[in-house]
């Protein structure tokens, strides 16, 4: 296996994560993911290894393809296949799983991307807090608030 090919199984699963932290769809964050390592490859080619890029990558495919659904709503449900079932799929649709995917989708949107980029543990508040566009102090904050919120809602259920 080449140098990337160990890059991409290294990275895919916590991209991945991040982006079904962000989507809530396994299915269109498999596409995104697939998607975010198919432009790095081919803009940064082999040498490239910048993590805080590769997430950039993956939050604006993120960002683009939510932007599209408000322009079309329902059109990206009418073209999502079936889910697939393999185990990997059915490991993440754990009870567990499902109900913090449910308690994140009631966060707000900078919420849920602020837990989703700090859950996987990949990037420094730093790294995060230039991602994002503010501050490392406001990222802390965000970041605490949030999961204040995630756990009230979490009780709530």
């Amino acid at each position: 296996m080449d140098d990337y090919g160990l890059f991409y199984r290294n990275w895919k699963g916590k991209i991945f994560n991040y982006l079904i932290r962000m989507t809530g769809d396994g299915s269109l964050a498999g596409d995104i993911m697939q998607e975010t390592f198919a432009r790095h490859f081919s803009r940064y080619g082999k040498v490239n290894r910048d993590i805080p890029l590769l997430y950039r990558i993956a939050r604006n495919l993120f960002l683009d393809e939510r932007r599209k659904a408000k322009e079309h709503p329902g059109a990206e449900a009418e073209q999502r296949p079936e889910p697939s079932h393999d185990p990997d799929r059915q490991l993440m649709i754990r009870s567990e799983y499902r109900d913090v995917l449910a308690a994140m989708k009631r966060l707000e949107p900078d919420e849920r991307e602020i837990l989703s980029l700090v859950a996987g543990g990949d990037l420094a508040y730093s790294d995060i807090a230039a991602l994002v566009g503010i501050s490392e102090a406001n990222v802390k904050v965000r970041v605490h608030r949030a999961r204040l919120k995630l756990r009230k809602h979490m009780q709530e259920k």
